[in-house]
């Protein structure tokens, strides 16, 4: 939706739930954006779903100027003694594995074309541990040493890869999980907010559209000369020294 709002020309959107994108592509024809979307359900973990999206990608717009990397699956949340090593291995072939593999496809065309900017969607949890989420935070560190290299290797071929980590976010997913977890302790939804709003200097959890705009920032002209660079987009939760 934002870079829908920032005049992107055409998106490929891919998400494992085809209604999604249906839903995405419905609420930015509604806005009245002259944008044209392609839907293409893709599991990114299937490196053949990989090829089939970057292959619609190029008979359909000719190019690929950026890639947005977002999508994760959290495995179990459980203390590190009680880990289900298998959650973990889910973890990693989706945020680690399933990510290079896209990000491998489109940086060949991005390379054949002269340039283009990826962006990594990761997470605070691997600047500021948390507990229980030791499986999830492993695999995106590894992106993060992963995403370095690229963009170490890529730069020569005019490639920017960038990170940005993302702390508490309201939006569907931490909505779902405040709701459930109001369902289990009796507390509010609007009480655990506000207990979490307290560590976040800006005084509020961020909201996920006003975090996109850092997402886009990074996959813009406007930072051309940024490359391998760690963007904290959290409200300040997370202070790098």
């Amino acid at each position: 939706m934002a870079a829908a709002r920032e005049g992107a020309a055409g998106l490929i959107i891919c998400a494992r739930t085809a209604s999604k994108l249906s839903d995405c592509a419905k609420a930015i024809a509604a806005e009245g954006l002259d944008t044209r979307v392609l839907e293409v359900p893709t599991d990114i973990a299937d490196a053949a779903q990989c090829a089939n999206l970057v292959s619609k990608a190029e008979s359909t717009f000719g190019r690929i100027d950026v890639l947005l990397n977002s999508a994760y699956v959290p495995g179990n949340f459980s203390p590190i003694l009680e880990a289900d090593l298998d959650s973990w291995r889910q973890a990693m072939d989706v945020n680690l594995f399933g990510t290079m593999q896209l990000t491998l496809e489109v940086a060949r065309v991005m390379k054949a074309q002269g340039g283009g900017s990826i962006v990594m969607v990761n997470t605070m949890v691997t600047r500021k541990p948390l507990q229980t989420q030791g499986g999830y935070g492993a695999s995106k560190a590894a992106l993060l040493s992963a995403t370095q290299h690229l963009a170490l290797e890529l730069g020569q071929y005019n490639i920017r890869v960038n990170t940005t980590f993302m702390g508490w976010m309201w939006g569907p997913p931490v909505e779902g999980y405040f709701q459930h977890a109001a369902q289990e302790t009796g507390e509010s939804v609007e009480a655990m907010k506000a207990d979490v709003a307290k560590n976040i200097p800006l005084g509020r959890i961020p909201d996920d559209a006003d975090c996109a705009k850092a997402v886009l920032m990074l996959a813009s002209d406007y930072a051309c000369v940024v490359t391998g660079a760690g963007l904290d987009v959290n409200g300040g939760e997370y202070l790098p020294h």
